[in-house]
């Protein structure tokens, strides 16, 4: 019996975690109808790991494209996925941005805040994930990261200043169970399901997002001051 998308396991070997991020890849195309691409992956190295680009300050070890043209070879076919990843199944999962949902970026404590409100608000988000870096990404409709300034400003806040960050075409998403090096699995904080297959557009996220990011902005700064 296959696992349910992004469940991680720290105790499986290299090569099982291989087949999973094969395995989840497969799932995001055939159920979900995203687009997917493998990125790099990560490397033993002297008894630690290092990302498959080589570069000893990779920013996002294990994590990232392999090259400029990787939207163009992202695939919603399950099969071209699972003959992509059967080369190098420790590859990343990449999900392109633009195509399938567009992307809200927030600060991790701001959207734990956000998806309460939302609960509060009975709004029902879409998938959200949840990064190593502290960071969560909440998915919407396409042409949503173009607007997300513009639906903020007009509530009265900056989607700069707040770190409200949108997330759509030539942008890509990495999905769990990819791992970043020497940080941890990308997790879901709202998992995929029959429930949120329709995504939500972002003038409906957009007001418990912005509010939640300016609380914890001024938070931050009352701690510093």
């Amino acid at each position: 019996m296959e696992e349910p998308i992004g469940v991680t396991d720290a105790a499986r070997f290299p090569q099982q975690r291989g087949e999973q991020l094969l395995g989840a890849a497969a799932r995001y195309a055939e159920e979900r109808h995203w687009d997917v691409v493998p990125g790099t992956w990560l490397e033993a190295v002297e008894g630690g790991e290092r990302c498959s680009c080589g570069d000893l300050d990779c920013p996002a070890p294990g994590a990232h494209p392999t090259g400029p043209d990787w939207a163009g070879r992202a695939t919603g076919s399950a099969a071209a996925a699972r003959r992509m990843w059967s080369g190098q199944p420790g590859s990343s999962v990449l999900l392109p941005a633009g195509r399938a949902f567009d992307a809200l970026d927030v600060p991790e404590s701001a959207g734990f805040l956000a998806l309460a409100r939302m609960e509060r608000m009975d709004l029902t988000p879409g998938p959200v994930i949840r990064t190593p870096d502290r960071r969560m990404v909440f998915f919407v409709l396409p042409g949503g990261a173009a607007k997300s300034c513009d639906l903020a400003r007009r509530l009265g806040w900056d989607a700069a200043a707040l770190d409200l960050v949108g997330r759509g075409e030539g942008h890509y998403v990495a999905a769990p169970p990819t791992r970043v090096g020497g940080r941890g699995a990308v997790q879901w904080a709202r998992r995929p399901t029959h429930a949120n297959r329709w995504l939500p557009d972002a003038r409906k996220l957009i007001s418990p997002l912005a509010y939640a990011c300016a609380r914890e902005a001024a938070d931050a700064r009352a701690r510093v001051s």
